[in-house]
């Protein structure tokens, strides 16, 4: 039997029902799975006869291994795979970070479905949303947001899953699973919709439907002989036309080249209406200001981005590992990086790193560099390390040449970055107060207590090239250098006391954080769902421009995500206006 029968029970109880504070009248809140408004066989039917595929009916991944004595589904391949990104981003039901599968009810019972199924509890749906469509052209995401709208459901709109503000997911939601919108194009001449004749054609440009992951993206824009600026992680799963561009798009290369919405030519995107319409600099132009930066699954459903793409280039990394003996060492090395980040980025090198009070490690790039050149940038910090640890570093750097080759060896492969529960929380480091003063940079990020701590310098250089009011990115990435970022984690199938412990350290490292940068500035896609004030830390300035052209787009706020512009007007399970 499908676990959504076994389910019906539990999305019948009163729970989900019940709003934070006054209850609005019915009509004003989004219809849920199992409440009486929901829409009828009968009705899904004739959606289904709309659709190029079978209507969807996600669950947990984890549901493979239930019932413990005779499980459902394939539980080998959960049990080998669930680390795997590519494997995740295949279920609908699965994200990547399965914390965000689970549902807290205001009790503090979690609703989930573990892996571990020793822990003796029930598997249940949790945020999973229970139906969805798989769409696989524009027409079905026309279709399913047509529906969506009719029916006043709460749409969630899922790509690979890769979130750390759980904007994918939603209980008792309608879901739109963009995996499948795989089209990759490549135009030696691109030209946007609506532009003049005398507008200028741009050469050598990409457009990527989107479900299409950045390694896919990788492989196709190398084929043609260049390269373009995205996402780096393990396994290169992350969506390269979905969240990841939206809310800015950062990359170890972007010194260099930029964010990825420096890079953006056109959106293409159905809106709450059903229109299927081109946002770029000649058309819809509003926009375009706001997809570049003012989040995902706001607006509508972006179905393709354009990029221009970049001569392929050689590169250089260096890897630097360094163990402290005491915290007066690692204060002074932690002051030195910090100090450095400026001309390293304007030099174009960016890369990532990890801290603590007794070890540091960085691994960086940069394209198109002589070996006098990289000796001249990194041989006085490398220096400075070795002298300071008394010998307690390591240095090795290693040509490549090229991208693809370089991505093959470093990120094809390496350890998990998905699987198990992460929440994060960032801050952006300022070009001034890098410069300025970086000592106090260093003893701040050395106070932090718990989970994982590292930069990932990712701005400066090309990024601090482009005017802030051009488009809708916080603008304080025109002048960051580079991310100072947080994560915690805890073991499966914890209490809900165990996982608010975590939380609080996460927001206690969060407010140590603001203490370095007043400006509380925040990358919203790698963001803590726990922010006190997400309008400020995600948006800045362009908050309220954001949300008039929000309104003006999707004047029903079909599009609600946690966090996302808009979503002030919603309670706390985005399903009632207060």
């Amino acid at each position: 039997m499908h676990l959504l029968h076994h389910l019906l029970p539990l999305l019948l109880t009163s729970v989900l029902y019940t709003a934070a504070g006054p209850t609005p009248a019915a009509s004003q809140c989004r219809c849920l799975y199992g409440e009486p408004c929901w829409p009828s066989q009968s009705t899904f039917s004739a959606l289904s006869d709309q659709l190029s595929q079978p209507i969807l009916h996600p669950v947990p991944p984890e549901s493979a291994c239930y019932p413990p004595s005779s499980p459902s589904g394939n539980c080998s391949a959960l049990l080998s795979s669930f680390d795997n990104g590519d494997w995740r981003a295949d279920q609908p039901g699965a994200m990547q970070l399965p914390n965000f599968q689970t549902y807290t009810l205001p009790n503090g019972t979690i609703e989930a479905c573990y892996m571990n199924v020793s822990l003796g509890v029930p598997c249940e749906q949790g945020s999973v949303p229970p139906i969805g469509v798989d769409a696989r052209t524009v027409e079905d995401v026309r279709a399913a947001v047509v529906f969506a709208r009719q029916n006043n459901l709460r749409l969630v709109v899922k790509n690979t899953g890769h979130d750390y503000l759980g904007r994918s997911t939603g209980r008792g939601a309608f879901m739109l699973w963009t995996h499948h919108l795989k089209n990759m194009t490549f135009d030696q001449e691109f030209v946007p919709d609506g532009a003049p004749s005398s507008a200028e054609k741009v050469s050598n440009a990409v457009t990527l439907g989107s479900g299409v992951a950045w390694h896919e993206a990788y492989d196709f824009v190398q084929e043609r002989g260049r390269f373009i600026l995205g996402g780096i992680s393990v396994g290169g799963t992350v969506g390269a036309a979905g969240g990841w561009i939206m809310g800015a798009g950062h990359s170890a290369f972007a010194p260099t080249f930029g964010l990825g919405v420096d890079n953006v030519l056109q959106f293409t995107i159905v809106l709450a209406s059903g229109q299927h319409i081109a946002a770029n600099a000649y058309q819809n132009t509003d926009l375009f200001w706001a997809l570049r930066g003012g989040g995902g699954g706001t607006y509508g459903v972006v179905t393709s981005v354009t990029y221009r793409t970049h001569p392929v280039f050689s590169l250089s990394m260096a890897v630097l590992t360094a163990n402290f003996s005491s915290m007066d060492i690692a204060q002074s090395v932690i002051t030195k990086f910090i100090k450095s980040q400026p001309a390293w980025s304007d030099k174009g090198w960016g890369g990532y790193s990890s801290i603590n009070s007794s070890s540091f490690q960085l691994q960086y790039v940069a394209p198109n560099v002589s070996t006098a050149d990289m000796n001249a940038t990194l041989s006085p910090f490398v220096d400075f390390v070795s002298n300071a640890t008394q010998g307690a570093s390591q240095i090795a750097y290693q040509n490549f040449s090229s991208f693809i080759e370089w991505y093959a060896a470093t990120y094809s492969q390496g350890p998990p970055q998905v699987g198990y529960p992460i929440l994060g929380a960032n801050r952006l480091l300022s070009r001034a107060l890098a410069a300025e003063n970086p000592a106090q940079v260093a003893e701040k990020l050395l106070s932090l207590n718990g989970g994982v701590l590292g930069t990932l310098s990712v701005a400066g250089g090309a990024v601090s090239e482009v005017d802030p009011s051009s488009m809708s990115v916080f603008p304080a990435w025109r002048t960051a250098v580079a991310e100072l970022y947080n994560t915690v984690t805890w073991p499966e199938g914890s209490p809900n006391s165990v996982i608010q412990e975590q939380v609080q350290a996460l927001e206690r490292n969060t407010e140590i954080l603001n203490e370095i940068t007043p400006d509380s500035a925040s990358y919203m896609n790698e963001g803590s769902p726990y922010e006190k004030d997400f309008k400020k830390s995600f948006f800045g300035d362009h908050y309220t421009k954001l949300k008039d052209i929000k309104f003006k787009y999707d004047p029903a706020s079909l599009f609600v995500v946690p966090l996302g512009v808009g979503s002030d007007e919603w309670d706390s399970d985005l399903r009632c206006p207060v």
